[in-house]
């Protein structure tokens, strides 16, 4: 295809690129159009640009990729007007006045998007000569192409910059030098990605070829010599085709509209590049393209290629049936004919067509992943949605519902802010400075006492916009405040961030939980005269994979003094003191015990697990202490089970009247004046007998042990649920 745009260097100057620019345009959008470029005249006169382009060639360069675009008046007219920002007084008013809001937002826009010229410059040359780090090189790259969306409202400021790009590339073919080369590299590393993603295929081509010509002349020049040395023969081989075809579509009654296909320099150096092949071995050097009325002339078509023709192996791929994850929908083939001589062939409907040309079908995903459909996210829905604009336009007859549209389609959802090293930070929209800190670093997250916005000091909870530079200022010491965490103060607008502080407090509490369980375990070992003990080999007797967890264990009440106890005797659980034996007796009797296949065994209730009905129980044989009794799941149990696993002896529940257990009951509350006494209460209306309280308080939250003794009559269900009802009460369970 040809573009409109080349005519410029065709025509008798600018009154040829005027009608041109007036093409298609009311009598009143086109008198707009010619106020534009009398004003662009008076303010620019022989000003230059950076590349040593006229500002006015420029600008009328621009304007008519623009219309090639079959933009509205309005874009056309902020082509012509793209650097009146700089150069008219009052230019945002004075365009209102003379143009309308419409026209003064995008020149606004263009003027934005040209702060953003240092980041895109320096990630192309990051990009260039990064030997290392290239993951990190591609994502700030993505971001970047990101950002360039989200700074604007309205998208025609994208296309106007790609525009913009196209005619600097095209100013600087006869210009070689570092300035040109740098302009490619960021031209094939941003701006054609992005013409690709928005479905404008000429400029992409261009895009690609000019900077590919640029960064890589012997090697564009090599391929281009061999396409030259072929021209005749190639065209000629397609015409032939392009011939048959439509011949043998006639005969089977099939309306088509059959053409070669253009092929442009790099995209035949990215297959070869990409499959790693030699020029010959390409075989869509040679290509045609048949467009049909349906889906079934689709696949009629194809089989009349394929007896036309060989099929390649392996080069054939249904889109129809099953289309790209990014909706687009084809045939592809490549056949050859008696004389080896191959030839690429698409066939689609007029529908499909329309799609993959105008951008609905999201071509540009598998192209730039290497082929590979990863499914998109919202920004890649946030794309689709941009990209059906863009052929949906000439079916909006309002001009105000199609701006409309495009502010819909901003990309809204996330911002993208400077770190003072200019690298890209993309975050949630609403997130403020101390989510961009702890986005950063954890570490610097926790020890930010303040940021600079722009320059200027904020507060930390002040909400970024997209193109912010932010400085982090921290302390070298500290750690969050718990302010952080409430919302009503709008610190934290990110769960990321949030998780991070609530990390930091929770590693401080279990910091002062290993202190308080080493205490008690090494005051433990001190009494037994066991000081010199493997701690490690210690917690592995009482199943535990380390000191560190036996320490919290002990100071969450979890791992009793007893159960260390045992440990340390090679796993014989002691006999309890007499006194307790016997008043144990006295209350259960020896009949609540039944032990398979013995009878009046000296039994007792192992401390570390405080069995009761209806439980299931085990026992463990003592030496010369009778029988343990536990709960099968009693971690000291299956210790000394795993141990002596001949000692273990079956169990069960005999008769109960009358009989009462020790069990552990566990509260954790709210800590508050009072809550010790409304435990009592309900413990002391049930009838329940208290034989050791323990309690400790931790940031606000009571941990409360209680060891009671309860018949065997189901009431323990009623307790909890009694506890739990208590005002304050997170958490009531047995022990």
């Amino acid at each position: 295809m040809v573009s409109v745009v080349h005519s410029l260097q065709q025509s008798d100057g600018e009154a040829a690129a005027l009608a041109q620019l007036r093409l298609g345009l009311p009598d009143a959008a086109a008198a707009h159009v010619d106020a534009a470029l009398a004003l662009a005249r008076e303010a620019y006169g022989e000003k230059l640009l950076g590349t040593g382009e006229p500002i006015l060639q420029h600008a009328l360069g621009m304007a008519l990729i623009v219309a090639s675009l079959d933009l509205d008046a309005d874009a056309r007219i902020a082509a012509v007007l793209f650097a009146a920002s700089d150069h008219v007084e009052d230019c945002g008013e004075r365009l209102k006045v003379g143009f309308g809001d419409t026209v003064a937002g995008l020149v606004a826009g263009l003027h934005r998007l040209g702060s953003l010229r240092p980041l895109t410059r320096a990630a192309a040359g990051v990009r260039s000569g990064a030997a290392e780090g290239v993951d990190e090189v591609k994502a700030q790259t993505e971001i970047l192409r990101k950002m360039l969306l989200a700074m604007v409202d309205d998208i025609r400021v994208v296309l106007l910059r790609l525009a913009s790009r196209v005619q600097s590339l095209r100013f600087l073919n006869n210009r070689p030098g570092p300035l040109r080369e740098e302009m490619a590299r960021e031209s094939q590393l941003i701006y054609a990605p992005l013409a690709n993603r928005l479905g404008i295929w000429h400029v992409k081509w261009e895009l690609e070829d000019l900077s590919f010509r640029y960064l890589e002349p012997e090697t564009y020049k090599h391929i281009a010599t061999m396409l030259d040395e072929k021209r005749s023969e190639r065209e000629g081989f397609i015409a032939s085709a392009v011939r048959q075809l439509q011949s043998e579509m006639a005969t089977a009654g099939i309306r088509a509209e059959v053409y070669g296909r253009p092929k442009h320099i790099f995209s035949i150096w990215n297959k070869m590049r990409g499959k790693d092949i030699e020029f010959a071995e390409v075989y869509d050097v040679r290509a045609v393209r048949i467009i049909v009325d349906d889906i079934k002339d689709c696949y009629t078509a194809l089989g009349i290629v394929h007896h036309l023709w060989q099929p390649i192996h392996g080069e054939f791929d249904d889109y129809i049936s099953h289309p790209k994850g990014n909706f687009y929908r084809s045939l592809h083939t490549a056949v050859e004919d008696e004389s080896g001589r191959s030839l690429e062939v698409q066939i689609r409907t007029r529908e499909m067509h329309e799609h993959a040309e105008l951008g609905v079908a999201a071509h540009w995903r598998y192209k730039e992943a290497g082929g590979s459909t990863r499914a998109g996210g919202a920004y890649e829905d946030k794309i689709s949605w941009l990209r059906q604009l863009l052929s949906w336009r000439d079916e909006i007859a309002d001009s105000a519902e199609w701006v409309q549209q495009f502010r819909r389609a901003a990309l809204d959802d996330t911002i993208y802010v400077l770190t003072p090293q200019d690298r890209v930070i993309d975050l949630p929209r609403g997130a403020t400075a101390l989510d961009f800190a702890y986005r950063l670093h954890t570490d610097l997250g926790h020890r930010c006492r303040g940021a600079k916005i722009d320059g200027h000091m904020a507060s930390l909870g002040t909400p970024l916009q997209s193109g912010q530079r932010v400085e982090i200022v921290a302390a070298k010491t500290g750690g969050p405040s718990r302010d952080w965490l409430n919302p009503t103060q709008g610190y934290l607008a990110t769960s990321r961030a949030r998780t991070k502080v609530k990390q930091w407090f929770a590693a401080q509490d279990e910091a002062e939980l290993l202190a308080q369980g080493r205490a008690l375990v090494m005051r433990e070992l001190q009494r037994e005269g066991q000081t010199q003990t493997n701690l490690d080999e210690l917690a592995a007797g009482l199943g535990l994979k380390s000191a560190e967890a036996l320490f919290l264990g002990a100071a969450r009440g979890e791992i009793g003094m007893r159960a260390i106890d045992t440990a340390l005797r090679g796993g014989a659980e002691p006999l309890p003191p007499e006194p307790e034996i016997h008043t144990r007796k006295s209350r259960a009797g020896d009949s609540r015990i039944l032990v398979v296949g013995v009878d009046k065994l000296l039994t007792q209730m192992g401390k570390c697990c405080k069995p009761m009905p209806p439980d299931a129980i085990t026992g463990f044989v003592t030496r010369g202490k009778g029988i343990s009794i536990h709960r099968v799941e009693c971690m000291n149990f299956r210790n000394m089970a795993a141990r002596n696993p001949e000692r273990v002896i079956g169990t069960e529940w005999g008769e109960q009247a009358g009989a009462v257990y020790p069990i552990d009951l566990m509260v954790d509350a709210a800590d508050r004046q009072g809550l010790l006494r409304d435990i009592s209460d309900i413990l002391s209306r049930e009838k329940i007998n208290v034989t050791a309280v323990k309690t400790q308080s931790r940031g606000g939250v009571a941990h409360m042990g209680f060891v009671v003794e309860l018949p065997a009559t189901g009431i323990l269900g009623r307790v909890l649920s009694l506890l739990h009802d208590v005002p304050g009460v997170i958490r009531a369970a047995r022990g």
